[in-house]
């Protein structure tokens, strides 16, 4: 056998042995998500709540949801010492003038009108701080003003809270995806959590490393967050909602993101161009501001979900199964948090190449320092 016949036997049992090792992976991923469908934590049926409850609502430019958003929260049931404060974050529309009606009609509505961020700041940490300095609650609940929650979710998120004994929980809304790179992208954030996550693990570890947060509707222990540092302790970071989680754990806390399906619903990005702009500002800090974290993170990813999937085309058994383990892992944290499955899931290997061209775009914007969100730059 000649030296190159060699060198080819050994670059193909390689391969095959790289696709018989991401397929298996790709299964047991898909497993991993099934059980945590079953035991990740769900409200428990709304009771009536004893303390009191502040709402505080972060808003810049949300003149379009911010009354929707508003409304929601004041039709709470169960909540009979309810405070709802809107930070105002010098915005350019008609936000602060809606904001103010509510005010007006409803004494539990207080507005504050911000000025923006001071220098070492971002734009929401700071506004959930000036709206958590205000509180007088001995619960905070965080709402995003892109998010509609249901009657009951002030209430069963608070008692997920309590019952569950966490200073942190995370209930993760309905999210709503329609344009195709919303449906490719989106469900990729509950999926991520549900299939590589073990959500008791986190629950209970002090690690950094071991977390999972969402800020759209985020429940935090008074007492607890103050201990924390509050948001003056994440002013800025990009990813707020996973720093505060992890500042409330080396505050000696427990904390973790939980099924919010039917608690409320958000379209966290209208459109390609929006969810371009959204996930460019944010992705370069998900492997903690480290270029090669990222890589490492995009090529587990390829090597458990593309490359099977391009084996697969090439005659590949092992490849075509573990392609179809990567679909039935979508398909079952889909079903889980009330998603399109089909035919959604089984373009997997194309969101996770989706993913991989935001992750890109946003270190290249990054370096180059051309990053912005809301007319504002992101560092």
């Amino acid at each position: 056998m000649t030296a190159r016949a060699r060198t080819a036997r050994l670059v193909g049992v390689a391969a095959r042995g790289a696709v018989w090792s991401g397929s298996a992976g790709a299964a047991l991923v898909a497993a991993h998500a099934a059980v945590n469908t079953q035991i990740w934590r769900r409200p428990p049926p709304a009771r009536p709540v004893a303390e009191r409850v502040s709402v505080l609502l972060p808003a810049r430019d949300e003149a379009e949801r911010i009354g929707a958003c508003v409304a929601a929260v004041l039709a709470s049931t169960d909540v009979p010492n309810l405070e709802v404060i809107v930070h105002d974050d010098a915005s350019r529309d008609a936000t602060g003038a809606i904001t103010a009606a509510f005010a007006a009609a409803d004494p539990r509505v207080a507005l504050q009108r911000g000025a923006g961020p001071p220098d070492g700041w971002l734009g929401k940490p700071h506004a959930c701080d000036r709206a958590a300095a205000a509180a007088t609650g001995t619960v905070l609940v965080f709402v995003d003003a892109d998010v509609t929650v249901e009657p009951d979710a002030v209430a069963r998120t608070v008692g997920l809270l309590r019952e569950a004994g966490l200073d942190l929980v995370c209930p993760y809304p309905r999210q709503e995806a329609l344009g195709v790179l919303e449906r490719l992208v989106q469900p990729l954030l509950q999926w991520s959590f549900l299939a590589l996550l073990p959500l008791r693990a986190a629950e209970r570890s002090r690690r950094g490393s071991l977390s999972a947060a969402n800020g759209q509707l985020l429940c935090v222990d008074a007492a607890a967050y103050r201990r924390a540092g509050g948001h003056a302790s994440v002013r800025a970071e990009v990813l707020e909602d996973l720093a505060l989680l992890r500042a409330v754990k080396r505050a000696g806390g427990r904390g973790v993101v939980a099924d919010g399906t039917d608690l409320a619903v958000t379209r966290m990005y209208r459109g390609a161009g929006e969810l371009r702009d959204g996930y460019a500002k944010s992705l370069w800090a998900a492997g903690g501001g480290r270029p090669a974290a990222s890589a490492a993170q995009l090529g587990l990813l390829g090597w458990l979900f593309v490359l099977p999937a391009l084996a697969a085309l090439r005659g590949s058994r092992a490849g075509l199964a573990g392609y179809l383990a990567g679909v039935a892992g979508r398909l079952v944290t889909a079903r889980a948090t009330r998603g399109r499955g089909w035919p959604d899931a089984a373009a997997h290997p194309v969101s996770i190449g989706a993913l991989a061209w935001l992750t890109g775009l946003s270190w290249w914007r990054h370096r180059r320092g051309t990053l912005r969100w809301k007319g504002r730059p992101v560092h």
